[in-house]
């Protein structure tokens, strides 16, 4: 049996879950590939914790030219996350000839171009099913299996921290930043929560997305993006009322035009009111999903835990697998990823943000005097908004001075809504910041 060596960059907890794949259940790997596979060196800052696995010795190394410099070992996991370093590492693996696996989304996202067509110039491949939706196989989901589909829209529920924080905000009535201190309590969030919490992890996902499913390439960081931190505990009481939840959702959705005219695709990432009857509104915890919709197949759903040790250890020896076997390599050469040089899409361009149609949920705080509901609505309806639904509730200030306002509006447009928003936060009877959220109704 011919053997196939591999090294491993990043000792953390993905990739002590690919280690224990691929030490510990080596005759699983061999009978699903044909080879003998070896974990020959694995690469990372950290050589003293113990990460609970019996290691070979002379595995762990400090320096990542160990395997750079090794011409046996054909396949580099790679598993550290950023875009300094960790590019330099990649770039010069594949320069070396060496394939690439890697669930490292920020680096494809932002040098994705770059890492592909030094893959191309080497006749390497990049797999990187372990980037968006952790142990769910939504890349070969829409690379392959639906790849008799034109793609009608993909939503998605991307990043398990801020779904966590959201259904137990839902569940347990409490504050965003309680929630958020639990969450890093538990490890589900980092000490420094940004990428997650405003967005920015799962614009990422939905950029990679995106270019499989739509050939467009956008800058993730152009992407619309609100995060989850201006959700509080009553909007999921009012959303409840009103059938709902509250997820991050990213949204890729293709706009068909009128004759002579493009597509157009909508591209955002926000807090929306899903309803609670639909497979999206149902996802609770660290869990991820994703809503296909195909030309051909329709509706298809995907989901399962999003990141952790294992689920992600899964997707990316499924790659390594893939890799060995030649399937990543076809894969690869087909899609033409990233290829600058590919024929640009000539029917497809990225939606104005502004003109973007959609249902909207608002919360507005007002004050409890006569007129104040005809200000709101002239505000509403000078911006071409009409009212789907309204609930008033009074608050529980000792005066009772104050009430909330929960308006559901009929279909309009973001710019609609800007600029209603705008209106409304220049009434003296406003009194607070106005709370704004897409509502998604899954057909």
């Amino acid at each position: 049996m011919k053997t196939i060596k591999i090294g491993l960059v990043g000792f953390g907890t993905i990739g002590t879950g690919v280690a224990k794949l691929l030490l510990l259940h080596k005759e699983r790997i061999s009978r699903r590939t044909g080879f003998d596979v070896q974990l020959v060196k694995i690469v990372d800052t950290d050589l003293a914790r113990d990460r609970g696995i019996p290691l070979p010795e002379g595995i762990l190394s400090a320096d990542y030219h160990d395997i750079l410099n090794d011409p046996e070992v054909s396949i580099v996991v790679q598993l550290i996350g950023g875009t300094g370093i960790e590019r330099t590492i990649m770039l010069e693996m594949l320069a070396a000839g060496k394939n690439i696996v890697t669930a490292n989304k920020a680096l494809l996202a932002t040098h994705g171009e770059e890492i592909f067509e030094a893959a191309r110039q080497k006749n390497a491949s990049v797999a990187f099913e372990a980037a968006v939706g952790g142990g769910i196989p939504i890349i070969a989901a829409i690379a392959e299996s639906l790849a008799a589909n034109e793609i009608q829209s993909i939503h998605a529920i991307l990043n398990g921290t801020c779904n966590f924080i959201l259904s137990n905000m839902e569940e347990h009535g409490s504050s965003y930043a309680s929630t958020l201190k639990e969450a890093q309590r538990l490890g589900y969030a980092e000490a420094n929560p940004a990428m997650d919490v405003e967005g920015m992890d799962t614009a990422q996902k939905l950029a990679i997305l995106s270019h499989i499913a739509f050939g467009v390439n956008p800058d993730w960081k152009q992407i619309p993006r609100i995060g989850i931190e201006t959700v509080d505990g009553v909007d999921f009481r009012y959303a409840n009322m009103l059938g709902y939840s509250i997820k991050l959702l990213a949204i890729a959705r293709r706009i068909k035009a009128s004759d002579g005219e493009m597509d157009r695709l909508e591209l955002s990432v926000s807090p929306t009111l899903v309803s609670k009857s639909s497979p999206l509104g149902d996802v609770k915890g660290a869990f991820n999903a994703v809503s296909v919709i195909g030309d051909a197949v329709g509706h298809s759903f995907y989901y399962g835990l999003g990141a952790g040790e294992m689920p992600t250890a899964s997707a990316v020896v499924a790659d390594v697998i893939d890799t060995i076997v030649g399937r990543t390599k076809i894969t690869f050469d087909t899609l033409e990823l990233w290829n600058p040089s590919r024929k640009v899409r000539s029917d497809i361009q990225l939606a104005a943000p502004e003109s973007v149609v959609g249902k909207y949920y608002l919360r507005v705080l007002v004050e409890d005097r006569a007129g104040v509901m005809a200000e709101v609505a002239n505000a509403l309806g000078s911006s071409g908004i009409s009212i789907a639904s309204l609930i008033q509730e009074g608050t529980s200030d000792e005066d009772n001075r104050f009430v909330q306002l929960i308006i559901m509006t009929h279909e309009t447009t973001e710019g609609a809504v800007d600029g209603a928003v705008e209106k409304l936060s220049h009434l003296d009877c406003v009194k607070s910041d106005i709370i704004r959220m897409r509502i998604y109704d899954e057909k």
